[in-house]
């Protein structure tokens, strides 16, 4: 009677697990369908976003769906989704006898929720391919001293500086197009429709980040100003000191600083002072992992300054806009999920302290770099900015601190004048900054006549002199054979005698350079390996076996626990901020992108010969943390019977094409967990393994729900 038992519930276990995979499949696809159908009801109706719209049918869920699997009601509550994931993911955990599908549930309502935030919070010239400067009509048409501007005029202007006018809006179709017409037709004459000119900069252009810099430059451009004089005063009553402690050498071992005095800010300068403080932070500071930036009303504070490192517990203080003291290990807590905040906090997490600077009665400026403390936050009516960056590189926080002074100097009582402050660090150096430093650069004359195509005649010196002063790299004659160019603290982007000539070009036109045909004629080729890998692609297709095309990312299951083999044995390349549980490594075998496939084509008629020829990925074994591809071919016969006398052969023909001697080939049996045991072999090349072939491990397999026998090989290419 127990085994009768045992035996229905293992049938009726069998039949629940049958329906409930059938379930899955069929709410999957009706999820996605109604997704889409949401969308395009929506979009008829103009009421969600064309971005909701489509991420809801991304994700396969809505908005409203998502907030209900996490039982959340507001989205501004990010503490309260966050503390709602952590739990439910947690108890869904399969180790503790929770649901797969229900663990997917919560980490697609999250990731849902999170483009939502994503989408409201984020400014979209972060995701353009070059960091774009918003500038107004009439903030241009004054400083260009123009009545007005036509789209196409703009449009040449900028094309004529090595710009590019990426589009012409306002604040209203702005809105619109991120929000919905409803949003903006909601926000009446809280909008405006003046017209702003979006312009796109190189990303080494740090000095045309911000409204003012690109304005002063296009006005020097066109001759309408000067290049200015920046310089860096020491007050005679002296300078204000920053002293580092030795704790920073752990995180962050440099600063530096400098002062803008007797400013004077107007919502839109003010406005532009952070928006260059966010832009410098997504390149040259590269998320604030390189730099982050900290600027103070110095009115509130009293000097000198101390840049220490404490542990966590020893931090307290208001951050900005809160209404009350946290430690610094609240802090960490409070914006893990803050959308804005949270991608900062693993740079700091795992250390033992944590930088922090304060003035010389305590009070806290920063805990760089995530946020700053709410007594120092400046405002429209601060006279006197007090900026410190912190950073990891000194170089890069000189470049950004130079960036920022040069740009907002402007608004000075002494116009380009910025207070210099001293730095002392541990070891007795006493640093002084900004440095603000100019450089010279002597370059051929010759050289830059030739780069542009140009005669003696056709290009003085003079005018190269000229052309040079209208991008802000004054230049003079040092002799008929060369010119001295003064290289401002603005232009850190000028290296090379190249980076000179690049601008002389641009200063002449693009469209005034002449079209030759170059003296040499140089005929390209395909690449050695790339011509033998489509050699052996269609050997291998002739054999009667077919070609699959995988993905370069998948899981880390994939590779390791599908394969049978350890994860930590494997010099795997891991993807820092993974989307999905599917891509979290680069492959370092192609076989589980080919047994995904079959099984994928499992009702075709057998038996299945498949094969790839691609790259995978490896982690470099030096120590530059690089990472190395590697040409792999991998083979798979799936079918009633194992067919390794078939992968065999193959195996043996593609030698042959490849001109391999017989004494230098041959197999030499050994143990890989993939395959079955005394049915695994190595390839020998001249006596070293380029690769495995063999029966593949029913227990392999298994992890991709194939039920028959297969054989495969792997082997380098290379």
């Amino acid at each position: 009677v127990g085994r009768s038992i045992i035996e229905i519930i293992l049938l009726g276990s069998r039949v629940v697990g049958r329906a409930f995979a059938a379930a899955l499949r069929e709410e999957y696809a009706a999820s996605q369908q109604a997704a889409k159908n949401r969308q395009q009801s929506s979009s008829s109706s103009g009421g969600d976003s064309d971005q909701s719209g489509t991420a809801s049918a991304i994700s396969g869920l809505s908005l409203k769906e998502a907030m209900q699997i996490l039982h959340v009601e507001n989205l501004e509550d990010k503490s309260r989704i966050q503390h709602q994931y952590d739990h439910l993911f947690g108890v869904n955990d399969r180790k503790k006898g929770g649901s797969f599908y229900l663990q997917a549930k919560v980490f697609r309502a999250k990731e849902r929720i999170d483009q939502e935030i994503g989408q409201q919070t984020v400014d979209p010239t972060y995701s353009q391919r070059m960091p774009v400067v918003q500038i107004e009509k009439a903030a241009l048409c004054q400083c260009l001293n123009r009545k007005d501007f036509t789209d196409e005029e703009v449009d040449e202007l900028c094309f004529e500086f090595g710009l590019e006018l990426d589009e012409v809006t306002s604040e209203r179709e702005m809105l619109a197009k991120e929000q919905g017409d409803a949003k903006a037709a909601q926000m009446g004459d809280q909008l405006s429709d003046a017209v702003i000119y979006k312009i796109e900069v190189p990303a080494n252009r740090y000095d045309l980040l911000c409204v003012e810099g690109l304005s002063r430059a296009l006005m020097v451009f066109q001759s309408l100003a000067q290049p200015p004089l920046y310089k860096a005063v020491q007050p005679a009553a002296g300078m204000q000191q920053m002293r580092v402690a030795p704790s920073t050498a752990q995180i962050r071992p440099y600063v530096v600083c400098a002062m803008l005095r007797n400013l004077s800010f107007t919502p839109a300068s003010y406005k532009s002072f952070i928006d260059l403080q966010d832009k410098l932070h997504q390149t040259i500071c590269r998320q604030r992992s390189l730099v982050a930036i900290g600027t103070h009303d110095f009115d509130t504070l009293t000097g000198p300054f101390l840049y220490e490192a404490l542990p966590p517990s020893d931090i307290v203080f208001k951050p900005l806009n809160q209404t009350k003291e946290f430690s610094a290990v609240e802090l960490m807590q409070l914006y893990s999920g803050e959308s804005h905040l949270k991608a900062y906090l693993p740079i700091i997490r795992d250390s033992p302290v944590y930088p922090v600077i304060k003035d010389a009665n305590g009070v806290v400026l920063s805990m760089p770099p995530i946020i700053n403390g709410d007594h120092s936050k400046i405002t429209l009516n601060t006279k006197n900015v007090f900026i410190e960056a912190t950073a990891t590189d000194a170089h890069k926080a000189s470049v950004v601190l130079d960036t920022l002074v040069c740009a907002f100097s402007q608004y000075c009582s002494e116009q380009f004048t910025v207070e210099a402050v001293q730095v002392n660090y541990p070891d007795g150096r006493a640093s002084i900054y900004p440095s603000l430093a100019y450089r010279q650069v002597d370059i051929q004359v010759d050289y830059l006549r030739k780069g542009v195509g140009r005669s003696d005649s056709q290009l003085t010196i003079d005018e190269i002199c000229n052309r040079l002063t209208r991008m802000c790299l004054v230049a003079k004659a040092t002799s008929d054979a060369t010119v001295s160019v003064t290289v401002p603290p603005t232009r850190h982007d000028v290296l090379h005698p190249c980076d000179v000539l690049e601008d002389l070009a641009i200063a002449i036109g693009y469209n005034n350079l002449e079209m030759s045909l170059p003296p040499t004629l140089c005929t390209g080729k395909q690449q050695p390996l790339n011509s033998l890998t489509d050699k052996l692609r269609l050997e291998v297709a002739f054999a009667g076996f077919t070609e699959c095309l995988t993905f370069a990312l998948c899981s880390e299951k994939d590779i390791s626990e599908r394969l049978r083999l350890p994860l930590d044995s494997l010099p795997a390349v891991r993807i820092a901020n993974p989307k999905t549980l599917e891509f979290q490594v680069a492959r370092t075998s192609l076989l589980p992108g080919i047994l995904k496939t079959v099984h994928s084509n499992r009702s075709l008629p057998l038996p299945l010969k498949l094969f790839e020829i691609q790259d995978v990925v490896y982690k470099s074994t030096d120590s530059s943390g690089s990472a190395v591809n590697s040409r792999q071919l991998a083979a798979v016969y799936y079918g009633k019977s194992s067919g390794f006398e078939l992968i065999h052969g193959l195996m043996d023909r593609i030698m042959q094409v490849l001109g391999v001697p017989v004494d230098q080939y041959k197999l030499s049996a050994t143990e890989v967990a993939t395959y079955f045991t005394g049915r695994c072999a190595n390839v020998l090349y001249k006596g070293s393994p380029v690769g495995t072939i063999g029966v593949l491990h029913p227990e392999t397999l298994a992890q991709f729900d194939l039920t028959l026998p297969a054989s495969a090989f792997v082997f380098d290419v290379e």
